[in-house]
Order: structure tokens, then sequence, then C-alpha cells
């Protein structure tokens, strides 16, 4: 590395915005270099030579954080409205040309159709092109079509006046004018009832929505984001969806792939999900065995992501052990993939374990006395506060005492 050394790369790594955790690997175990390279935002600090189980608890905890934070982020991000596609868990090929289409389609007010299996996650894609878009800091409003019964589905869409109808008695403004502004997410918009296909079109047709009961229409400013698990147009040709909205709705479609379509995503949801669930659970689960890694990726998974993850939460509150096998996973819940798509497993481990003892060799030398628990001081000998820096070295230079130059447990 000319001219720019392991720290100078790990600042370059913080400043450019990228979260990935980092190991320092290191010649020089000097107490300095710890101070510096924890500072600069090491996820571990280890002297070469490494010996294999340091390494090996390094990357175990690295991994777990890292999955740990990140399911952390989307949850938080999830619940404020503010879902990106860094939240969005692919490695897939198969998907990057739909990651692409989305994230084009974010910096425009173009309708999309998201189209894809129950589970693959096309809420999250809607919430993921909201969030990226310049619609963010309004409201998101999710319409679940399949789920309202009939006679309530204008009222809760169109809003409705008070006294317009039996147990109407307060008026309801309705999911348009609740996501003026913003974005309105149509999830099963296959189901709607032809009478509202009609109210729904002249709504995106002309911006405005007249509640039930109402006298004049409102104007609102909503993005149409819709989604199905039918195919639409099969729907055109059987007469169940009137055609005029499907081209209105059909602008830019977005069709995301099956979980079977796309395993070597599993690994990685399987590491977040595992790390999320451990810690709901309060469950010390280091991992996953080999055996049932090769198994789980070589299943069908009809409900796609959900199902995987629905199957992982119930592993993780079933098992005994601190490992999840091949009997955590009964078979029953999905199907084999076909002959020749099989996938090679191997263990995953996500969740930290007592890290052993240190290996010989790669101790981290103290030189300095170190401060008793409890016994910090705050004051120079001249009676001035002591400097954050002094006190922050101070600090770490005591972890590193206490745990016996253990990284993992210092980090």
């Amino acid at each position: 590395m000319p001219g720019l050394d392991g720290l100078g790369v790990l600042a370059k790594i913080r400043e450019a915005g990228l979260n990935v955790p980092v190991i320092v690997q290191t010649a020089h175990g000097g107490i300095d270099n710890v101070v510096s390279a924890m500072r600069a935002g090491a996820q571990d600090f280890v002297v070469k030579p490494v010996g294999f189980e340091r390494l090996q608890v390094s990357l175990r905890n690295a991994l777990n954080a890292s999955a740990l934070k990140g399911e952390l982020q989307r949850i938080r991000h999830s619940r404020e409205g503010r879902l990106t596609f860094s939240d969005i868990i692919t490695r897939s090929e198969a998907m990057a040309g739909v990651l692409r289409t989305a994230q084009k389609a974010a910096s425009s007010t173009i309708p999309v159709l998201i189209e894809g299996e129950s589970g693959v996650g096309k809420e999250l894609f809607a919430r993921a092109i909201h969030g990226s878009s310049e619609r963010k800091a309004k409201p998101f409003v999710a319409v679940n079509c399949g789920a309202i019964p009939d006679n309530l589905v204008e009222s809760i869409l169109f809003g409705h006046e008070k006294g317009a109808f039996t147990g109407a008695t307060e008026r309801h403004q309705g999911k348009f004018v609740e996501a003026h502004g913003g974005t309105l997410f149509l999830d099963e918009v296959g189901e709607l009832p032809l009478a509202t296909q009609v109210k729904l079109l002249r709504a995106l047709q002309e911006g405005t929505v007249e509640a039930v009961g109402g006298r004049k229409p409102v104007k609102v400013d909503v993005r149409i984001i819709s989604a199905t698990n039918r195919k639409l147009l099969d729907l055109v040709k059987a007469g169940e969806f009137r055609e005029d909205l499907f081209y209105r709705l059909h602008v830019l479609p977005l069709t995301i792939p099956a979980l079977r379509q796309r395993r070597e995503d599993i690994p990685h949801l399987l590491r977040h999900f595992l790390a999320r669930f451990c810690a709901e659970e309060n469950r010390n689960i280091t991992g996953i065995s080999g055996d049932a890694m090769a198994h789980l990726a070589q299943l069908d998974w009809p409900g796609n992501i959900r199902q995987l993850e629905n199957t992982v939460y119930r592993a993780v509150v079933m098992s005994d052990g601190d490992q999840l096998g091949l009997a955590d996973f009964p078979q029953s819940s999905a199907h084999p993939a076909p002959e020749g798509k099989s996938f090679q497993g191997e263990p995953l481990v996500v969740s930290p374990s007592t890290a052993p003892a240190m290996i010989p060799g790669n101790e981290i030398p103290t030189s300095t006395a170190l401060p008793t628990a409890g016994g910090l001081s705050m004051l120079t000998a001249a009676g001035e506060v002591r400097p954050l820096e002094d006190l922050e070295n101070e600090i770490i230079r005591f972890a590193i005492s206490h745990y016996r130059g253990q990284m993992s447990e210092v980090a």
C-alpha cells in the first residue's frame, strides 16, 4: 500500500461511509497502535502471527455484530418510514437488475407495479423506493386490498362523511388523503372489486378523490406503487380486472425473483434472521451446522423469505443446543430443490461464543501503569479536567488489561 498504511485505509473506509466491519492485523502490537485502531473504528485488532482459533473468534464476532447492527438498522428504518435499498439483503445477480430499475424509479414519480410471489419482499421494495425518493419525508401508507371487506373498500381508500352509511359515526379521510404528498402502496391490487377499480381509475386520472357521502372531490398528490402475487394480465383477459386501470398501474413493472431463484442470498438472510431472533429471544446460539446449511439452501421455499424467516424463528425458540442442526428444521416445512440445483453448505457461524484463552504470541503488551477498577482520575496535577483523549486512552488501556488482551471482549 504505497503512501498509506492500514490505519489510513481504515480511515478512508469510514470517510467513505462504508460500514463493513474491519479487523486490523499488524506486526506491531503496541498499545498506541491498539488505541489508534479502535478510535478509527476497528472491530478488532490482532497481532501477527495470529492463531487460527483467535482469528475464528474475531471473524465470528465481527459477522454477528455486523448482522445484528444491520437488522436493528432495518427495523429502525422501517418504523421510521425511511427504508432504502441498502436495507435490502441480497448478493444475487438475479436481483441486481431489479435493484437498478427500482433505484431509477425512486428518482421519479412513475407508477410502479411490483410483481412476485407471496413473501418475496414486495412491500420492502415499495418502502425502499419511497425512502429513496424526494417524497421520503412524507407519509408512506400501505393498504392490503385483499384484506378489506368489499363493502368497506371505497370508504377505506377514499374516506367517508359522518352518517354516509350505517355505522359511519364519524368522518374518515381515507388512505388517499392520508398519503397526500407521499406514497400510497396498494398491496394485492388484483383483489379490488370492479366497482372500486372504476373509482380508483378516476382518482389516478384526475388526481382527486370523492369520499362516500361527500359533496365535492378533494385534490390529492400521491405516488402510486402497487403490488400483486397474481398475473394481472390474466385477470384482465378473464374480465376480473379493468384493462384501462391495468395500463395505469403497469407503467413500470418490477418482478422480484423467488428465493429459489437466488439461493446465494440464503446464507446472508440466515445470518441476519439468526442474529435478530437470538437477540430478541435472549438465546446464545453460535450458528448453523454445515449439514443444516446445505439442507436449507436446497429447499424451494414456496413461502419465500417470509417462510425462511419464520423457520429460523421457530428453530431459535425450540432449539435446546447452542448450534442449530438438521433436527431444528423439519423437512416438511418446504420442498427439496430439483436435481442439479443443490448448494454446497458450509457451517454458518453468526453469534459470538466465549473467547478462548489468548494464543501465545498474540498478546497485546502494556507498558504503562493502569488505573484500578473505579479509580479513573478526572483531574490533572494542576487541577484541570483531563482532556477527553487522555481519558479515552486510559479507559482503553484498562479494558485491554482487564480482558487480558482478548480484543473481541475489549471491542
